[in-house]
């Protein structure tokens, strides 16, 4: 289901009868509400977003609920830094400047939400 289904429906049909053999319902208002978002997580790999330098850092955002179209995006720390964009951030190759609080934001257009920090640690 999806917003723009919102609207009014009626049914037609056929009718054997010689009087009106086109028929038609009434009108009925379908009204589809957007689901705001929340319980949005973040998962790390490696677990705990502990990782040695040089390592690949893969996190990953997910939303329990809300509809869509949705947007992610990655922040790090309070000046809320933009690290990228999409469900899936991936470091290949982690520096010392990738150690911190991260976060992603999800947004429908309607709602954003955030999931709680990771503090991602380089080692």
């Amino acid at each position: 289901l999806q917003l723009h289904y919102s609207g009014h429906y009626h049914c037609e049909g056929w009718v054997l009868s010689e009087q009106s053999p086109w028929i038609e319902s009434e009108p009925v208002t379908v009204t589809v509400h957007g689901v705001p978002l929340s319980g949005v997580s973040l998962w790390a790999q490696p677990p705990g977003g502990q990782v040695a330098l040089g390592d690949r850092l893969v996190l990953s955002c997910a939303v329990a609920k809300g509809t869509g179209p949705l947007s992610f995006t990655w922040h790090r720390g309070g000046s809320g830094t933009l690290l990228g964009t999409g469900p899936l951030l991936d470091l290949p190759h982690v520096g010392d400047n990738d150690s911190g609080h991260c976060h992603c934001r999800v947004s429908n257009g309607d709602s954003m939400a955030e999931s709680v920090p990771l503090n991602v640690t380089v080692l």
